[in-house]
């Protein structure tokens, strides 16, 4: 209980609320969301091949469900450490964006690094 209030934040922005759960990576059920852009143009399929290589490691959760904000926004009230999202660019050079829950900040990964890249991230004591 006591890792669950002092993980919870609300934050102030301009037009709303955001909650985080600023759960340590170690600790957080779910590491890793994943999210294709939209539900079409094969993004789906390639999502659901990253789900498939990074399940064996990790407690992973797909999404596709509304916009991509709002996806983000869910992931993080869960405390889920990082969102992996699929775009039309990952179709071009197999690349994602992954975005981190507390700074939010992305940045571009090949897709046969994701693994190294949240393991790298996990690991790291805080």
């Amino acid at each position: 209980m006591t890792c669950l209030i002092d993980a919870y934040e609300e934050q102030q922005l301009e037009k709303d609320t955001r909650v985080v759960l600023h759960l340590s990576p170690k600790i957080a059920p779910i590491k890793a969301a994943v999210f294709p852009l939209v539900k079409k143009d094969g993004m789906p399929e390639v999502a659901h091949k990253i789900i498939d290589t990074l399940r064996s490691h990790y407690m992973v959760f797909y999404d596709e469900g509304g916009a991509v904000g709002r996806r983000y926004r869910r992931m993080d009230e869960i405390g889920t450490p990082f969102c992996i999202t699929v775009d039309s660019q990952t179709l071009q050079d197999q690349t994602v964006t992954i975005r981190e829950r507390d700074s939010m900040q992305q940045d571009r990964v090949a897709m046969d690094q994701i693994k190294k890249y949240l393991e790298e991230r996990i690991l790291v004591v805080d």
